[in-house]
């Protein structure tokens, strides 16, 4: 799709009169009055500056199911999105991008287990509106300090896998001394299943034997979060 396809001079004219107030309000921390739409119509006012983006910020939002929905959302069906293109799919991802650099920080900087709370703020800021199910292992050394955060497969909407094998093998060739597992369920609802039970307890049978502790699997719903340590089911 061609972006800035907008036309006339006149709605060009208003729209930078509103834009102007939009910018001021930011700039003098008021902008957390703003609603939802009207923070995507400045991001992309700023890829398509001759355009009125009003509606297409409220279209957006609709089609992704709400503003997290479409930061999250797939960059090719952004750039794809009648009256959107690369630039201003762009726009909207550097936005995801820089959000979860500021709430990861505590997570790559201090020991996991002393900034939990930080740890599932970034975790659901990265999972719990995404579309599909994304499963994670999280690789700390002896310090608890995270190695790496390592995405392990992407599923359907509904199914990723996790092969016990895999994970192990990847423990043992970063020299993990501890794992945390984390999915995340597309239907909000973070129950764990009889499946993630069973998978779960395989892991933690495998890495057991190998010295390897597993400090919880994390399932991330949009109503919040399971973990398997706090059910007992660890």
């Amino acid at each position: 799709m061609t972006e800035g396809t907008g036309n006339q001079s006149t709605s060009s004219q208003q729209g930078s009169g509103h834009r102007a107030r939009l910018r001021r309000r930011i700039l003098t921390g008021r902008g957390d009055v703003l609603e939802d739409h009207e923070l995507v119509e400045y991001l992309l006012a700023l890829a398509i500056p001759r355009r009125d983006t009003k509606p297409l910020a409220k279209q957006l939002i609709d089609e992704f199911g709400g503003f997290c929905g479409l930061l999250v959302a797939d960059s090719d069906a952004l750039a794809n999105f009648p009256g959107m293109g690369e630039t201003s799919a762009a726009a909207l991802k550097v936005v995801q991008i820089a959000a979860l650099r500021l709430v990861s920080e505590p997570v790559r900087e201090q020991p996991i287990l002393a900034s939990w709370q930080a740890l599932l703020d970034y975790l659901r800021a990265d999972m719990a509106h995404l579309a599909h199910e994304r499963v994670r292992v999280l690789h700390l050394n002896s310090k608890n300090r995270l190695i790496r955060d390592e995405l392990v497969s992407e599923g359907s909407i509904d199914q990723a896998a996790i092969y016990t094998r895999e994970v192990i093998k990847r423990a043992l060739a970063l020299g993990s001394a501890a794992i945390i597992l984390v999915h995340n369920h597309p239907s909000g609802d973070s129950s764990p299943s009889r499946q993630d039970i069973a998978i779960t307890k395989d892991i933690c049978d495998a890495a057991r034997t190998l010295g390897i502790a597993v400090h919880d699997h994390i399932i991330i719903g949009k109503d919040g979060h399971t973990s398997f340590r706090s059910q007992g089911l660890i």
